[in-house]
């Protein structure tokens, strides 16, 4: 078959694969009440998120060298291996620590998914085309994302969230059989050591980290020998990972990060991913467990973000040629300063127009934003270092979104910790009784003083983060406002 008559085979399997990754990022935020209803630890709620964020933002610059080293193929279809084989067992997961295991091997192959997959259509088309199909295949993120939250809700409501995971499985085969059918690579490939030793040192700084945003003031006390212990393990083990990104061999290209426009875009594309992930992970919570809504309904205001993503990456593939990728983003920023805005307000007004519309607009502002940084990042780069590029943009959303999860995981449960404080000596509260509020019948067991006291430390806390959110769309405005006029060569 030829070459031209393959692609449409080719971006079908890559799509799917793109489905996977939207699923993920909405449809286990939509069961996660209910997941931790069952498994109970709300206080390691946070983690469910961390784990695969944090293995496949470790993961990602590596897969991203391998597939420039042997090839895309080999590298997309290991990952999708390793992660349907994490999907598979988190489905049967007992417990939070044992569903947080394999959410960390779900992010492993997620590493190697994600950036892959744009590399590959990145390969397959022209910049001229390019353009067009990487807004198709934002389309994808948002479009797909539309009937997550409504499937997580389904399977919450009807079967069990277990199916949340499973779902993955055949879609993923799928993929898999297109990618190793149709793709055929000629290019050659340049060996190259591999530094396992910079992965490792990464994975291990940001894992302690994260513990400390999470349990910082919690389980960890401010100012303790083991806080200062995991904080020097912390600094030592990412001092490491920089010393050796120095070197010829590392994950970071220093050729790629000399580009201005690659340097704003990845700075601009962190500060996203913590916003999105705010956007995904905590929603629901709080219109289920303040406003005492429905999974269905919680499904249903994350929908609106993908609603406005889609819209927005199908109008950012063809603004991107007309006015530019810097005018593209610009829009896509103010669309997030208005969608964080109406954030601040919802616990205010505690409506779910209000969440629905703010999600909404942040979608737009990831549709926009998102397309136009790929499209620049991979024109900018030749083929032997497009794998790389691209996986670097991949790695500082998924790094975003693994320190936002983190740190503002780390403030709800301080400020929950903080109002359990004023709880009644009959009825002492703690932030695993969050657990109650997400089901009704276990909610009958709570006192109204008790009840208020729950939903108050929820509400205060997200409205923290969404203070936060705001702050960080306007960062992300300046950064794009000083991304250069013209194209880097």
């Amino acid at each position: 078959m030829d070459d031209q008559l393959k692609r449409p085979f080719i971006l079908a399997a890559v799509m799917l694969g793109m489905f996977l990754s939207a699923i993920e990022a909405t449809i286990v935020a939509t069961a996660m009440p209910s997941i931790v209803a069952d498994l109970q630890h709300f206080s390691l709620y946070s983690w469910v998120f961390s784990a695969y964020l944090l293995s496949s933002s470790a993961t990602v610059l590596l897969f991203g060298k391998l597939a420039d080293m042997y090839g895309r193929k080999p590298i997309y279809l290991f990952g999708i291996s390793i992660f349907l084989i994490g999907s598979l067992f988190a489905g049967f997961s007992v417990s939070m620590w044992s569903l947080i295991g394999w959410r960390f091997i779900q992010g492993i192959g997620a590493g190697a998914m994600m950036p892959i997959a744009t590399t590959i259509v990145g390969d397959i088309y022209s910049k001229e085309e390019r353009a067009k199909i990487q807004g198709y295949l934002s389309s994808v993120w948002g479009i797909s994302a539309i009937i997550g939250p409504l499937i997580g809700a389904f399977f919450v409501d009807f079967l069990n969230w277990q199916y949340v995971f499973w779902m993955n499985i055949p879609i993923g085969l799928l993929s898999m059989l297109g990618i190793g059918i149709f793709l055929k690579e000629t290019k050659v490939k340049e060996k190259q050591s591999v530094d396992l030793f910079g992965t490792i040192s990464m994975m291990i700084g940001i894992t302690l980290f994260m513990y400390i945003l999470v349990e910082g003031g919690n389980s960890l006390p401010w100012n303790s020998v083991p806080f200062y212990l995991v904080l020097g393990g912390s600094i030592v083990a990412l001092s490491m990972f920089f010393m050796k990104s120095k070197k010829r061999n590392s994950m970071i290209a220093k050729s790629i990060w000399s580009y201005k426009t690659i340097r704003l875009a990845n700075i601009a594309t962190f500060i996203t991913g913590i916003i999105m992930i705010s956007v995904s992970s905590y929603l629901p919570t709080f219109v289920q467990g303040v406003l005492g809504k429905s999974a269905l309904i919680a499904g249903f205001t994350l929908t609106t973000m993908s609603i406005g993503w889609p819209i927005a990456s199908a109008l950012s593939g063809r603004l991107l040629l007309k006015i530019g990728y810097r005018t593209t983003t610009l829009i896509g920023g103010l669309f997030l300063i208005i969608g964080t805005i109406l954030f601040i307000c919802l616990p205010i007004g505690q409506s779910i127009w209000i969440a629905s519309f703010g999600s909404f607009f942040v979608g737009v502002g990831m549709g926009f934003t998102s397309t136009a940084f790929i499209v620049q990042i991979q024109s900018t780069v030749a083929w032997k270092d497009r794998g790389s590029a691209t996986a670097s943009n991949t790695f500082m959303r998924s790094l975003g979104s693994a320190v936002g999860v983190a740190l503002f995981g780390g403030i709800l449960n301080n400020e929950i910790n903080r109002q359990t404080m004023q709880s009644p000596a009959d009825e002492q509260l703690s932030v695993d009784d969050v657990d109650l509020l997400l089901q009704e019948d276990k909610m009958a067991s709570l006192s109204k003083e008790a009840i208020h006291i729950l939903q108050n430390g929820l509400s205060n806390g997200l409205q923290y983060i969404y203070v936060g959110i705001f702050i960080l769309a306007i960062i992300t405005l300046i950064c794009i406002y000083l991304l250069p006029k013209k194209e880097e060569s």
